[in-house]
């Protein structure tokens, strides 16, 4: 639970009493490596707070290729939101690339808290813009950038994470092949 209110306090403090209330909502869960935390088409009902291990959110196209989104590392807010906010099924999947640790609360509960706690609902929205900025600079940079300065930019938003996950993922996450990378590595390497 430290981990999660230091990530909170950093958005906006909570008082004593909406910490209480909010951090009681919370247990902890396991993913083992491959496990998911949600898949397409269902309906998200919990967020997650990510202690350890890492995730990847994808989309599978109907012929099975997958496209990496995105990659969770600790300490960060995981789940389907858009599921979550909008009552819909989910159109993503989070997937466990090593084994995790999480922490997990009904988001209906949560939302429960807003007329009560206006600083946990300050706190919800902030996680909205953030999510929102992220969501918008990751299209910027598959559309407007090339893929040695995507990779650059991977590099620095997960600085360890090529020694935790296989090539393979990271291409899939920069939308170039395994060997595109691999040209890409060797070139910077020879600077």
């Amino acid at each position: 639970m430290n981990e999660l209110k230091i990530f909170l306090d950093r958005l906006s403090p909570l008082s004593t009493a909406s910490w209480e209330k909010f951090s009681n909502l919370f247990t902890v869960k396991t993913l083992t490596k491959g496990e998911f935390y949600i898949r397409e088409g269902q309906m998200a009902k919990e967020i997650g707070f990510l202690n350890s291990g890492i995730l990847r959110a994808f989309y599978q196209s109907e012929d099975g290729i997958e496209y990496n989104k995105h990659f969770f590392i600790p300490h960060c807010f995981i789940g389907g939101y858009a599921s979550l906010t909008s009552k819909k099924t989910n159109v993503i999947n989070q997937q466990a690339l090593t084994d995790c640790e999480l922490l997990v609360a009904n988001y209906a509960d949560i939302e429960k808290l807003y007329p009560s706690f206006p600083d946990i609902e300050r706190i919800s929205r902030l996680l909205a813009e953030q999510f929102f900025i992220q969501k918008e600079q990751r299209e910027i940079e598959i559309v407007l950038m090339d893929s040695e300065q995507r990779y650059k930019i991977f590099q620095k938003d997960f600085p360890s994470l090529e020694q935790h996950i296989p090539q393979y993922h990271i291409a899939s996450y920069l939308g170039i092949t395994p060997t595109q990378l691999g040209r890409i590595r060797r070139k910077i390497a020879k600077r």
